[in-house]
């Protein structure tokens, strides 16, 4: 019972070294760790080398890591282990990525990898229309809602006067909240606000800026379509496994059992994510990985514009108008710090992260 109890706290370190394996396979191959390369390039020796002893440091370490976990969890039995485990194996993969990286920007500056290439953008002005927004897809998100509701509102007058509303790693409770419409449908609240959280994403996902090459701009627009109609299906439905957690969480609260199992509960977000590893194993970052028609090469690349990445990761350019700018390792978008729009939202963002937890509580 133990070893399951830690086995279910470690699922979300096992997720995180999961996704920090495939990534490099993720990111356009134009953008390995960040850093911008003409398409020639992409191949390069040096650069499948990084990507191997990324992989091999990141699998092997974040393996050993994630095993001394569980180890530990049996023996200790402490809450804080998953914790550690987690900001452990950021202490791995972060050093392997900037490994990686500097790696490759030395490479790209010593031989001056841009060197006599015309660099130039392109847009796809051939969709004049975004696709329509998927309702069908945002149903059982909102029928996990609207369930979670109502039976809610049917069990609330028959609630104790006092509600347990958090149990520990084992399964006994440990936070207790006297019964009002905040500590009973705090959780269904943020279900509420998750719901309109992934609907609004999946309304503007279609509607950014794609980062298309202007090597082959007919076969990357083909590409950033296919993956810009999928991925909101996808978010959708990943609110919905989030919403289903929500809805289970909140009923032990309601139904107040001695001790509960968190595996049942978890595993709808469980799956979600695992959805999302295939998706992005599968489409690539704007659909780089997607077969297309073959298109004749134009003489022409990308531009270098890795001054306006950070480390790779934080888009800072104030003379782009862009709020959201699609990553360069990971999958999906990320703001753009240059400009106050994106910089007040990030703030709203944060603020809500650390009021909601408390107004619930």
């Amino acid at each position: 019972m133990i070893g399951v109890i830690v086995l279910q706290d470690l699922l979300a370190p096992m997720l995180l070294l999961a996704s920090a394996w495939v990534m490099p396979s993720v990111a356009k191959p134009t953008v390995p760790f960040g850093v911008r390369v003409p398409a020639a390039r992409v191949a390069d020796p040096l650069i499948a080398e990084q990507r191997r002893i990324y992989r091999w440091w990141v699998g092997v370490a974040g393996t050993a890591l994630v095993a001394a976990g569980l180890i530990v969890g049996v023996v200790v039995q402490k809450v804080l282990v998953p914790v550690l485990v987690v900001v452990a194996l950021l202490g791995v993969v972060t050093p392997a990525y900037v490994r990686a990286r500097a790696v490759i920007r030395s490479a790209k500056r010593r031989e001056d990898w841009f060197r006599g290439l015309r660099q130039t953008v392109s847009a796809d002005t051939s969709r004049v229309t975004r696709p329509p927004f998927p309702w069908l897809w945002a149903v059982p998100a909102v029928l996990v809602l609207a369930a979670t509701v109502v039976v809610g509102v049917v069990r609330y007058p028959d609630l104790p006067a006092t509600l347990t509303l958090h149990y520990t790693a084992s399964g006994t409770p440990d936070r207790t909240a006297a019964k009002s419409v905040g500590s009973a449908f705090g959780l269904v609240f943020v279900q509420a606000g998750l719901t309109v959280l992934f609907s609004a994403l999946a309304y503007v996902a279609p509607r950014l800026r794609p980062d298309l090459d202007p090597a082959r701009p007919k076969a990357s627009a083909s590409q950033h379509r296919r993956f810009t109609e999928a991925m909101p299906r996808l978010l959708l439905l990943f609110g919905a496994c989030v919403n289903l957690t929500i809805a289970l969480a909140a009923g032990q609260i309601w139904s107040a059992p001695a001790s509960v199992s968190v595996v049942p509960i978890i595993l709808p977000t469980v799956v979600g994510v695992a959805g999302l590893l295939v998706f992005a194993v599968r489409y690539g970052q704007g659909g780089s990985r997607l077969e297309t028609d073959e298109e004749p090469p134009r003489d022409a690349v990308e531009r270098d514009d890795d001054r306006f990445w950070k480390g790779g990761l934080l888009y800072v350019n104030r003379a782009d108008h862009a709020v959201f700018v699609p990553k360069r390792f990971g999958l999906g978008w990320t703001l753009n710090f240059g400009n106050p729009v994106a910089i007040g939202g990030f703030v709203v963002l944060i603020a809500a992260v650390v009021v909601v937890p408390l107004a619930v509580r």
